[in-house]
């Protein structure tokens, strides 16, 4: 695949099935996220970051990098939606969980910070707008330096 520039690209570059259901999270994204996160492709993703104009130290593993928080990809076979605030708060995962739980009979695919659907139509869109509108940019940037700086 080759390299992406900006979310219209990446979701252009999709096979038909999937364009919907991309552009469908990428708006659903972009409606529930709270005001300061920016909207760019970073690590081949559409991705949802903390600029350097908020946060000019970047992300720890790179500076160079803006702050990763959340980002969604058409992987070969699932869709994923990658939310750093899952790995980083125990609560806001188990909440994921427990909502997810009372939205379907089957077990959710979640890794880390990743939650992994084979299937377009197992999406939960409504929970995944109340899971954007869960942490603001100030709250990541706090939960970011306590837990991923603190020994650096």
């Amino acid at each position: 695949m080759d390299k992406k520039n900006t979310p219209s690209e990446y979701i252009a570059s999709l096979p038909e099935e999937r364009k919907k259901v991309i552009q469908k999270l990428r708006e659903t994204i972009i409606t529930h996220l709270p005001k300061g996160f920016t909207e760019t492709i970073s690590y081949g993703m559409i991705a949802y970051v903390v600029s350097h104009s908020i946060y000019p130290s970047g992300y720890y593993c790179n500076p160079k990098e803006p702050l990763p928080f959340m980002s969604i990809a058409s992987q070969k076979n699932h869709i994923a939606i990658y939310h750093m605030g899952l790995y980083a708060d125990s609560q806001l995962m188990q909440w994921v969980k427990q909502e997810y739980a009372k939205l379907s009979k089957s077990r959710p695919d979640i890794g880390k910070s990743c939650i992994r659907f084979k299937k377009e139509t197992d999406i939960p869109f409504e929970l995944i707008a109340a899971l954007c509108s869960k942490v603001t940019v100030n709250e990541w940037i706090n939960r970011y330096e306590t837990l991923f700086l603190k020994n650096k």
